[in-house]
């Protein structure tokens, strides 16, 4: 007889963002023909990069022709781009080799698919608060105990808790993990570690043989001196890192997917030594992956340098443009805001302490406008909200305006 993985059962509830979109087709069903302004789920608008689109194009037209069409690639990624990335990452300083990249669908899902390389044993150390996918993909993977309802999280992982006074930044946990899990710049908080904070992860890491998953998706968004754009800027990183990136956010590529993820060749772990978990991870990749599409391989590949790179820079600085209009926008309120300056999201506290699904529900109601509570996050978020910067110039501005005029805040 058939029987599920009862780990699913174990989640707390319903995927965040899909419980913002139900609640706000509900609203939206009470207040038939009011427009909405969503400055929640961080969802590209703006059109992808010329050079990008061209490039994909001429894949496209490639494709049809059968002397130049192409099926499977190779499921680590085609060569010419994972020899790009080697390039693209000596802009930090960083070198690395092309068989130390893996091309993938996107950063979402190798988050979630890389616990697979590891026991089901292995402590996880998440920040709090946390983008959803480290900590369900944890406990679907059956590292978590139950979910415990007072405190807001589950037993057996480890919480990296953040707090104002901290800017947000974790620190290495007291006791012995096994995989800790940091995005940097952060989602939700906006909150960026500079060099010294990151490599107190890396000396914990290496001190006690655990293995840190980087989520740099963020990146190109950092505009101020002092802060990695690579882990593996920290020396040392290559023995205890695994980073996972994308081109979602730098290049418009939320609906084209592209991403990857880096497992060095001098990577171990406590029970394996340098190579272990690259070859591991090849593994995994070769059995349940057919590779990324060649077409957004090339989009990717254009969009790495020369005019590519200037015009996705050109998309990244548009979006941090949106975040200074938010961010003055909710100052001159006299709320407390922070990010939106490394980092396309802004974090902001609600005010007089409401919960941050009521102030959701209060800037819906009076605003309509969607922001995403904190508290969906984690426990550290219960009196934050998330805005989002990727949106129309034009309606970003309209939804600030609202919430200045019908907030009553």
């Amino acid at each position: 007889m058939a029987t599920i993985n009862a780990h699913f059962n174990t989640l707390a509830s319903g995927y965040l963002f899909p419980e913002i979109a139900r609640r706000t087709a509900q609203w939206q069903k009470k207040n038939p023909g009011v427009p909405v302004m969503r400055l929640g789920i961080g969802n590209t608008t703006e059109a992808l990069p010329e050079a990008v689109r061209i490039a994909m194009k001429e894949k496209i037209d490639a494709l049809g022709d059968r002397a130049t069409y192409t099926g499977y690639g190779d499921e680590q990624g085609d060569t010419y781009l994972r020899e790009a990335m080697v390039d693209y990452y000596r802009r930090w300083g960083v070198d690395l080799e092309p068989t130390e990249f893996f091309i993938s669908d996107g950063a979402k899902s190798d988050a979630a698919n890389i616990q697979q390389i590891f026991g089901p044993d292995n402590v996880v150390a998440i920040q709090d608060p946390a983008y959803p996918v480290y900590v369900d993909s944890n406990v679907v993977g059956g590292r978590s105990g139950r979910y415990n309802a007072e405190r807001g999280q589950y037993d057996g992982f480890v919480y990296l808790t953040t707090s104002e006074e901290g800017r947000f930044i974790p620190t290495p946990p007291n006791g012995k993990v096994d995989l800790i899990y940091l995005c940097n710049p952060n989602n939700p908080t906006g909150a960026v570690a500079n060099h010294q904070e990151v490599k107190a992860f890396v000396d914990y890491a290496i001190a006690n043989k655990a293995v840190i998953i980087y989520d740099s998706a963020y990146s190109e968004y950092i505009t101020e001196e002092g802060y990695p754009r690579s882990i593996y800027e920290i020396e040392g990183a290559k023995r205890c890192a695994i980073e996972i990136s994308s081109f979602s956010k730098f290049s418009g590529f939320t609906g084209v997917r592209l991403g990857w993820t880096i497992v060095p060749h001098q990577l171990e772990c406590e029970d394996g030594g340098p190579g272990v978990l690259n070859k591991l991870w090849n593994r995994r990749q070769c059995t349940f992956f057919n590779g990324a599409s060649n077409i957004s391989q090339r989009g990717g590949y254009a969009a790495l340098f020369g005019r590519g790179y200037e015009e996705s820079r050109a998309l990244v600085e548009y979006y941090l443009g949106n975040a200074k209009i938010i961010r003055d926008g909710l100052t001159s309120l006299g709320l407390t805001v922070y990010g939106g300056v490394n980092s396309p999201y802004i974090w902001a506290k609600t005010p007089n302490e409401m919960d941050s699904w009521q102030f959701f529900d209060l800037l819906l109601e009076r605003c309509h406008v969607v922001v995403t509570p904190g508290g969906g996050f984690g426990p550290a978020g219960k009196h934050f909200v998330r805005f989002s910067s990727y949106g129309h110039r034009e309606d970003v501005e309209q939804a600030m305006k609202s919430v200045k005029e019908n907030a009553g805040i």
